[in-house]
């Protein structure tokens, strides 16, 4: 069946025009005359028999039509570029690996690690994603994703990698004789940083720690463990946090954990990856890397293992 498209080349001109909405910085950015690419909108507009552009003095101004159509076109190309890139990414001979993860799952844990995953599988393309938002396994290009749930992803394979402890820490500034807080009861005078995803956390910690006085939903919200671990560094309140992630700051004193008292989350996390895609060389072998990675982690350090040190870099991404 014959399909009713435009020319690719007149759709990557009509994006770039209403993204700079100019014709002659569409044509700067395409190499093309200005000429060119307003003869390609011309020609674009006459195939659709409607306008894309209303011509407003020097600019050019979307029209209605034209707005709906942009988003519609964006959308295609993104997917084009990316089955391009996934392509190209079999000249190697492993093709490529789409991951999600949380984000501060990833820029904490996974991203000192997956080093060791390309040393071993050179030829394998990784394009790493961090989500927040909810996926779908059937219809998004996802080979494996990182979550944290209290059971599996339906549509998929799953293994779970790790329970998960959560402890209050703070900045030693906050901490008496020098900060307001001595004991639990003092919660009450710092603000409590909370992970928008979890808002019983510290209503949880209190009810264990036989704690009635202190408003457990009093503070600051944040979207992201990163953020919350950020300002919890500054000074800015006490926060529940799960402790693999502040390893380094627990250990050189950035961050201390004055109460003790962690406390097991009821949900893991899991690695999950859609039961169609679960043959594929690349995703069975980052299964069996990712899960080696994790029973390391889980082993005791043995006599001469250094403490964790800090990163020289750190990856920020949008956050769980």
């Amino acid at each position: 069946m014959r399909r009713v498209l435009p020319s690719l080349p007149s759709l990557t001109i009509f994006e770039a025009a209403a993204r700079h909405s100019s014709f002659t910085r569409a044509a700067e950015e395409l190499n093309l005359s200005q000429s060119a690419v307003s003869k390609q909108v011309q020609s674009l507009e006459s195939f659709l028999g409607l306008r894309l552009f209303e011509r407003i003095r020097q600019r050019i101004v979307l029209t209605e039509a034209g707005q709906l159509y942009l988003a519609r076109v964006r959308e295609a190309l993104e997917i084009l570029e990316s089955a391009t890139m996934e392509a190209l990414a079999f000249q190697g001979g492993g093709g490529m690996l789409n991951i999600a993860t949380l984000p501060t799952f990833g820029s904490r844990w996974l991203a000192s690690r997956i080093g060791r995953f390309r040393e071993h599988h050179p030829r394998i393309a990784l394009n790493l994603t961090a989500r927040t938002w909810p996926f779908d396994l059937v219809e998004e290009n996802i080979d494996v994703a990182i979550y944290f749930g209290e059971k599996p992803w339906p549509g998929g394979l799953s293994d779970r990698l790790m329970e998960e402890e959560v402890i209050p820490v703070c900045a030693p500034s906050l901490m008496a004789p020098n900060g307001p807080v001595s004991s639990v009861a003092d919660l009450g005078r710092v603000a409590l940083l909370h992970h928008r995803a979890r808002p019983r956390a510290w209503k949880d910690w209190l009810q264990r720690a036989d704690d009635t006085s202190v408003n457990p939903f009093h503070g600051v919200r944040f979207e992201q463990f990163e953020m919350i671990i950020q300002a919890t560094i500054s000074g800015m309140g006490m926060a529940i946090v799960p402790k693999f992630m502040i390893e380094v700051e627990l250990a050189d004193g950035t961050l201390v954990a004055p109460f003790g008292r962690p406390m097991k989350s009821p949900e893991s996390y899991f690695l999950v990856c859609p039961e169609r895609k679960s043959h594929l060389p690349a995703v069975q072998a980052f299964r069996q890397w990712l899960l080696d990675e994790v029973a390391a982690s889980k082993r005791p350090p043995t006599i001469g293992d250094q403490a964790p040190r800090r990163p020289e870099t750190t990856v920020h991404s949008v956050e769980e």
